[in-house]
């Protein structure tokens, strides 16, 4: 459980937030996503979590531990509070190599702390063929993977991650996303992840909160939050549309493609190394979607859900948003004022939602639980054969 209640007053910005998250059933602690324009009070906010700033009032309790309450006068000294901080740039030791920067957090770490395992780190960040090296000769990538495994080696019981993939590249933040999804799935550390790119949340958060000029305006699991009105606001409206999550039933390795249950209906996705049982989440982009009030026939497009009208909301000029239940999961179509007149779109309206499978490339991300991130012989060698040097 996390729980987080703040008031900050700095000059003419206030940030006054509060979220609270705990989910039982969940195998994984999760990420928090905290996302919103530049200016929101992201940082701020995880600047007072970690006591790097102290909040005017508010409460920051993880688990059992109270960090901060203004009521109670607690205000646990950030080098106390065991919170783990990945910045923007890496802040390595220059002087030492990879794997004494590891050892560091290593030599750190305290008991009470969640139990993380040097070699499994080491193989989970796939830093076995780095560690005789120095900063200077990493990539910017390979220098955030080495401050994810200091930082996780103190045992820390919350990890913030301050917009760690800031400062690279495209290809650089692709290749290290999949190390963070690894750690979401794998470690029993909850994380608390700030961002402005959406394609970064869509990834790897298990609960976001949504900022907007120091106030939460929504709040929830991914697929909640992704067909909130307040987002448009956050990230425009051609990269809105719904996140829906299942499991995937079937592969058809010859196509290419897999069959994933969403709601009451399936889709066809491409494979792209998926297997049966997995579970993957899925952006359909509400510009994508195209609505039919009778059952389509003779159609190349792939994919057909049925669903019913929640709500029909004016958008952009000329346009409507239109929510569909699909048997539990909701998506949202973008569709003209003049189409919507012609089709007689209202609420309760039985609809048939048409997907072409093409138009899901790329928004296709492993959902919780789905990398088991299992141990890698050779990076295992490599962490011995430099330990012992």
């Amino acid at each position: 459980m996390i729980e987080v209640v703040l008031k900050k007053r700095r000059g003419a910005f206030t940030l006054d937030v509060a979220f609270r998250t705990a989910d039982p059933e969940m195998s994984s602690p999760g990420v928090i996503a905290l996302f919103g324009p530049s200016g929101c009070g992201k940082t701020t906010t995880v600047h007072a979590i970690s006591g790097l700033l102290r909040p005017d009032a508010g409460i920051v309790r993880i688990g059992d531990a109270t960090l901060f309450d203004s009521m109670r006068g607690i205000d646990v000294p950030a080098e106390r509070r065991r919170i783990g901080y990945v910045f923007q740039d890496a802040r390595l030791f220059p002087h030492l190599d990879v794997l004494k920067n590891l050892r560091y957090g290593a030599n750190r770490a305290r008991e009470e702390g969640p139990r993380i395992d040097f070699d499994e780190i080491v193989d989970l960040l796939g830093l076995g063929p780095l560690l005789a090296r120095r900063p200077r000769r990493l990539s910017g990538g390979e220098r955030q993977r080495v401050a994810l495994g200091r930082a996780l080696l103190c045992r820390p019981r919350l990890l913030l991650l301050d917009e760690p993939l800031a400062s690279l590249d495209v290809a650089r933040r692709a290749e290290l996303l999949p190390y963070l999804e690894r750690l979401r799935d794998r470690l029993s550390v909850p994380m608390i992840y700030v961002s402005h790119q959406f394609e970064e949340v869509l990834r790897l958060a298990t609960h976001v909160v949504l900022l907007e000029a120091g106030r939460v305006v929504a709040e929830g699991d991914v697929t909640a939050v992704s067909i909130a009105p307040e987002l448009r606001a956050a990230i425009g409206s051609d990269a809105l549309g719904a996140v829906v999550e299942g499991e995937i039933e079937a592969v058809d390795s010859a196509a290419g493609l897999a069959r994933l249950k969403v709601g009451t209906g399936r889709l066809m996705i491409q494979a792209d190394e998926l297997s049966a049982g997995r579970r993957v989440r899925v952006q359909l982009l509400a510009r994508d979607l195209i609505l039919g009030v009778e059952p389509p026939r003779g159609l190349s497009v792939r994919n057909c859900l049925e669903g019913t009208i929640v709500r029909l909301a004016p958008d952009a000029a000329r346009t409507h948003l239109v929510e569909i239940d699909i048997g539990g999961p909701r998506l949202i179509a973008q569709v003209t004022t003049s189409a919507s007149a012609e089709l007689d779109l209202r609420v309760g309206r039985r609809l048939w939602v048409l997907v072409k499978t093409v138009s899901l490339r790329g928004h296709v991300y492993p959902a919780l639980g789905a990398h088991p991130a299992p141990r890698n012989a050779e990076s295992r060698e490599a962490t011995a054969r430099t330990t012992e040097m």
